[in-house]
């Protein structure tokens, strides 16, 4: 299978997230396990489906940083033990949340390689 990621993508850990509707509105929040992270955007395990048309705030915890993101979910698909995976994208980082990322995923990769 070709790989269509413009990013190479890392395992990650637990986070919170909350779900905006079209008018910015809270309607639901939970934990999920992320399955996968990259700089670009994360998978993401919950116990419900996210629709696409929601925006998604998220709080992810990378070692020792919490980094809050805003993302739009590209896909949902059904997943293992009647669980979601959601792929979502960020939308435009700031600086320093960018750097954070790109650290992690740095320092993930020296310490697969």
């Amino acid at each position: 299978m070709t790989e269509k990621r413009q990013n190479s993508r890392i395992d990650s850990l637990n986070l919170s997230y909350i779900c905006l509707d079209e008018n910015d509105v809270k309607f639901q929040q939970g934990m999920g396990r992320t399955l996968n992270v990259s700089e670009t955007g994360i998978l993401l395990e919950t116990n419900f489906p996210i629709r696409p048309e929601y925006k998604v705030l998220l709080t992810i915890g990378l070692e020792d940083d919490l980094i809050d993101m805003q993302g739009r979910v590209i896909h949902c698909k059904g997943g293992k033990d009647g669980k979601f995976e959601t792929g979502i994208q960020f939308l435009e980082p700031d600086e320093a949340t960018c750097q954070t990322l790109k650290n992690f995923v740095r320092q993930f990769k020296q310490q697969k390689a």
